[in-house]
Parts: C-alpha cells; sequence; structure tokens
C-alpha cells in the first residue's frame, strides 16, 4: 500500500512549480487591510485588533510594543530604547525616531576606571558591562509617546493603546516556549542585584516554564501611569522615574532624576542608498544601521564592475560565492561602523559619509578578493531586542525596534515597576578617549537596535518595512533579507527562513556562525576560501542569527505579504 499510496499523494499535488532550496516552515501571511508581524502571538493579536478598529500603524505598534515588553521582559521592555522608522503613504515619505537614551550626567571615565578596573589602569569591559555603570537612561516611555504624537490619527489615547498589554499584565499571561528558555538563562541577571528574601515580578524560583501564567501587577501600574499622565509625570519624574534612579545608585551607580527629566528623544533624517531599483533605508548613527547601508553599496559596486557572480535566484543562498561576496561586504560595512558611529552630537563624519558611492565602491574593489577572505588585521572597535513591523489599510508602515540589550540587560529591577534596565552602556568604547564612541557624561552610546524600510526607487511606493533583530546580526540581516527579496526573488517568509550567516563579532576577522540546512559543498568552498566557520549552527543557538519580522506591499495589488521568523515564538497575523 505504501508505494502506490505515496505515488498517488505526489500525482494529487499536481506540479512543483517552486521549489526551495531550503526548509522554509511557513507559508507568507497574505492580507489586504492591515497586518502585523512580531515575535509573540498575543502581541500580533493585540495591534491586529487595534487596527480593525481603526488605528493606523503607528497606534498599533505602540500596543504592539508595550504587549512586548509585557510578555518578552527577557528581550525588551520599559527598561530600555527604542528606534523607529515610518512610511507616511500619502507623502510617500520615511521618517524617524531615535528613542536612545544618554550615558549619566555624572558618569566619567575616572569614575568606570575606579569601579570596573583591570588591574592596569583601564576599564575592564567585562566588569563595566555587568555594573550599575552601563545603564544609561530608558529611552522607550518617551518614544511610545513621540510616536503617538507624531504620527498617530488622533481617535486614540496614549492611554487607550497601552491598556491591552496593561491587562496582559495585571490578569497574567502563558510564557511562550522560546520565551521561557531565554527568560531561565537569563534569571541570573536579576537574582545577583536582590536583597535576600525579596521577590520581584520577573522572578519565578527557576524561571518559568513554557504555559506558566506570569502575573506583573507592577508593569501594569507603569503602563497605566505613563498612559494616563504622558512620559514627563507618568514616567521620567514620577513614581517610576525615582524608582529607577534609586536602583542604579543602591548599587553605586551615577543615574540620576535630572538624568532621567532631561531626557528626549531625537528626530534625524533617514539616510539611504539604492539597489536594483529599490531604496534600503536606516536610522543615522548612534544606530549601525549605517553598516547595511555601507555593505548594500559595496555589493552593488561589485556586481557593477563584474568582481562578483550575479546574485538572482540561481545563487542567493545557493552558492558559496554569493554567500561570500555578502559576507565580505558585511565586514566592509562593520568596518565604518566601529570607526564612525557615535553619539550624532560626538560624530567626526556626516552620515552622507556612510553612502558616499565613490568612497564604498573604492573600498569594495580594493579590499574584495572573489577567491580569499579580507586579510587579517586589528579588529574594529550580543544582545536580546524585539522588532515588529505594522501596516495598515492606508498603505502607512512602521518598522519598530525595542530593546533591553543582553536579554534581562544589567538585571536591575526598580522596586515596584516589573521590568529590568537596560545596560547599552556596554555599547561605548572604553580604551580610546579619541575615538568619537568613547565613554563620556551625558553621551548617547553605539547602538545595536535598528529598524529598516524598503522602498522603490522610482516612485519612493512602499516596498517593505522589515527588521532582523539581534545584536551584531542586525544589519548582516538588513543585507541578507533585502538580497533575498530583491536579488533572489524570494517572498518574506521564504527570505526569513533562507538559512544565515552572522559574524558574530562583527569584525574583520571575527568567526561566522552558518546557520543549519545549508549544502555541505557551500561550507567547504568558504572555509577554502579561508572563512573561519563554526557550521550547522541550529536549535536555540539560532539566536545568534536573531529575529526576522517582514511586511511586503504588492505595489500593483496592494496586497501585503508578511512573514514571521519560526526562529522566534511569534507570527504575522493579517486581515
Amino acid at each position: 500500500m505504501g508505494d502506490w499510496f505515496a505515488a498517488a499523494q505526489k500525482a494529487d499535488a499536481g506540479p512543483v512549480v517552486d521549489e526551495i532550496p531550503f526548509l522554509s516552515r511557513r507559508s507568507p501571511v497574505l492580507c489586504r487591510n492591515g497586518c502585523v508581524a512580531s515575535s509573540q502571538p498575543l502581541a500580533s493579536s493585540i495591534g491586529l485588533d487595534l487596527l480593525r478598529k481603526g488605528a493606523n500603524a503607528a497606534e498599533a505598534a505602540i500596543a504592539v510594543a508595550a504587549a512586548l515588553s509585557v510578555v518578552e521582559p527577557c528581550s525588551t521592555g520599559l527598561g530600555g530604547d527604542m528606534f523607529c522608522l515610518y512610511y507616511n503613504s500619502k507623502e510617500r515619505s520615511v521618517s524617524a525616531i531615535n528613542g536612545s537614551g544618554c550615558s549619566p550626567s555624572q558618569l566619567t571615565m575616572e569614575v568606570a576606571k575606579a569601579d570596573c578596573d583591570d588591574g592596569k589602569g583601564a576599564i575592564d569591559a567585562v566588569k563595566f558591562q555587568a555594573s550599575p555603570h552601563a545603564v544609561t537612561v530608558p529611552g522607550a516611555a518617551r518614544g511610545y509617546e513621540d510616536v503617538w504624537k507624531r504620527h498617530g490619527s488622533g481617535k486614540f489615547t496614549l492611554a487607550e493603546l497601552l491598556e491591552p498589554a496593561a491587562v496582559l499584565a495585571e490578569e497574567g499571561f502563558p510564557v511562550s516556549p522560546v520565551t521561557a528558555y531565554h527568560w531561565k538563562s537569563g534569571m541570573h541577571l536579576i537574582k545577583r542585584w536582590l536583597d535576600d528574601g525579596e521577590v520581584v515580578p520577573l522572578l519565578a524560583e527557576n524561571g518559568p516554564n513554557p504555559g506558566d501564567i506570569i502575573v506583573n501587577k507592577d508593569m501594569a501600574r507603569v503602563l497605566r501611569d505613563l498612559g494616563a499622565k504622558g512620559a514627563t509625570e507618568g514616567f521620567y519624574e514620577g513614581e517610576t522615574g525615582k524608582a529607577i534612579a534609586a536602583a542604579v545608585q543602591k548599587h553605586g551607580g551615577k543615574l540620576s532624576i535630572d538624568d532621567l527629566k532631561s531626557h528626549t528623544s531625537t528626530f534625524p533624517e533617514p539616510v539611504s542608498t539604492e539597489y536594483r531599483g529599490v531604496r534600503l533605508w536606516e536610522v543615522p548613527p548612534n544606530g549601525q544601521g549605517v553598516a547595511a547601508l555601507v555593505a548594500l553599496t559595496g555589493l552593488r559596486h561589485l556586481e557593477e564592475n563584474n568582481l562578483c557572480p550575479e546574485l538572482s535566484p540561481a545563487t542567493v543562498g545557493k552558492t558559496a560565492d554569493a554567500y561570500h561576496a555578502l559576507i565580505e561586504m558585511s565586514r566592509l560595512g562593520f568596518e565604518d561602523a566601529r570607526a564612525q558611529v557615535a553619539c550624532p552630537y560626538h560624530t567626526k563624519v556626516p552620515n552622507e559619509w556612510f553612502v558616499d558611492q565613490d568612497r564604498i565602491g573604492k573600498r569594495a574593489k580594493e579590499l574584495f578578493n572573489p577567491q580569499r577572505a579580507m586579510a587579517k588585521g586589528v579588529p574594529s572597535p550580543s544582545s536580546c531586542t524585539v522588532s515588529f513591523q505594522v501596516a495598515d489599510k492606508d498603505g502607512n508602515a512602521i518598522s519598530f525596534v525595542n530593546s533591553n540589550f543582553m536579554g534581562f540587560g544589567s538585571g536591575i529591577v526598580p522596586r515596584g515597576c516589573g521590568f529590568s534596565l537596560q545596560n547599552r552602556g556596554f555599547g561605548f568604547t572604553l580604551d580610546d578617549i579619541e575615538h568619537p564612541n568613547c565613554l563620556a557624561a551625558g553621551k548617547r552610546p553605539y547602538h545595536t537596535i535598528i529598524p529598516a524600510m524598503l522602498t522603490y526607487a522610482d516612485t519612493n511606493e512602499l516596498h517593505s518595512t522589515i527588521s532582523n533583530m539581534g545584536g551584531n546580526m542586525q544589519p548582516q540581516g538588513h543585507l541578507q533579507l533585502t538580497i533575498d527579496m530583491v536579488a533572489g526573488g524570494m517572498d518574506p517568509q521564504q527570505a526569513i527562513d533562507n538559512p544565515r550567516f552572522c559574524i558574530t563579532d562583527g569584525t574583520r576577522d571575527g568567526k561566522i556562525f552558518m546557520e543549519g540546512g545549508l549544502d555541505e559543498t557551500i561550507l567547504k568552498e568558504l572555509t577554502e576560501k579561508g572563512h573561519d566557520l563554526k557550521v550547522n549552527v541550529v536549535g536555540h543557538d539560532r539566536a545568534v542569527f536573531g529575529r526576522a519580522q517582514i511586511i511586503k506591499r504588492d505595489r500593483k495589488t496592494g496586497v501585503y505579504w508578511a512573514g514571521s521568523d519560526g526562529r522566534a515564538d511569534g507570527c504575522a497575523m493579517g486581515y
């Protein structure tokens, strides 16, 4: 029976029209009126519900971000920062909000050295990362409010957008499987700061198991304060802000209530580069998105000068030469970013430098060898994050990233708040006082979290809104997802499922993790070219490749095609 039954199934299936050379686990979600793609189904459903009620993409995004801060606190929350790109369909324009915070006004290099000395008169990076000095002002709360003020429709109050998340926190939510794993892995970050007998909502005895119900009434209080009173009175200058400053100072940090009161978002002009008729948009420094722009620009110059094989559906994800070109240009992008990305008030080059066609083209041609990996050199100077996409019935879209950094970040939980504080100060350069990103008071650090968008270069219509959270993976992910769709002809879900590479430390000679599912011939050829590989990365170790979310809009029909990463718990939803 087995033979004829298998044959009948094959016959009934019809001809294979489009064979996928990797294991694509999901179909894309197709819809017409609105769509949400995030790492948590509960958050996606909250965003979709608001879209159905008439919210626009920005308003739904605030609700999704708040929900994610409740259900995935080991990645994101109000103790961290946010960045976003917003696409206005009427104006066909892309705008940015940088919701990252500064280092304390009283934190100097001398203070950090005194508390985190390496025994040789310098700062021990490991000690600094684990210290309260790495806590920077959390910018997410102000960022949520700024998204609402700048891009909201006026139909919903901030309180109404935050209430669904507050209800989740107050009534309890079941923990998803991948989240439970990372939550357990980060419990030590919280426990190290607690007094004997102290209990916080984020703390289960050994971390939650999948399906455990977590209640976080402290977080519900914080969200409702923020919604009712706004970011200034309801967060930075109120009960929450006072608790944040007290918690950091209790452990020897310098963050003060004045630092919190003075925090503002910035609204920089996005930067972009063109590739095959589409334009990739990124938030400029202090974010590392420019690394993706440099890499994509370099790749374009390689193709135009016949220095690498043509990237096409026949080569993308299928040949060592294609992976080699993407890896090498990622290194080029990281080199520029590590050298020049810093607080926008301390940078030494203009944003245009990162997309200078002549400069990047010359460097790409000088450094790229189709047969060999770049020569090793002095390294140019990991995280947990959530990223998600929302698009509405009018064609507006938002790419939103919100992060703690390194799981629970610092692990410091302000009393009565229900969230942990980030340790973004670890992004500073600690050993070179001449570097534009050197540690200093009142300064924004080099930031890994980056949203992205693609528009059609000829009309500036929305092509897609994308992100790929995960520390140094993010610009590499933007490059790979863009190439998968634009050159490889993949739909959003295929692009997300395509096996990825990750230069884990973002340096010229860093080890490259290669995801399981790649043909052994590709891995062998890359090794022969001189790449230092860790191959067949699978299971929870795939977290190094981040979690991507994409919503693409068909410019002819207006249909949304959405994909969500199977490396996380989430999904895309549309209506």
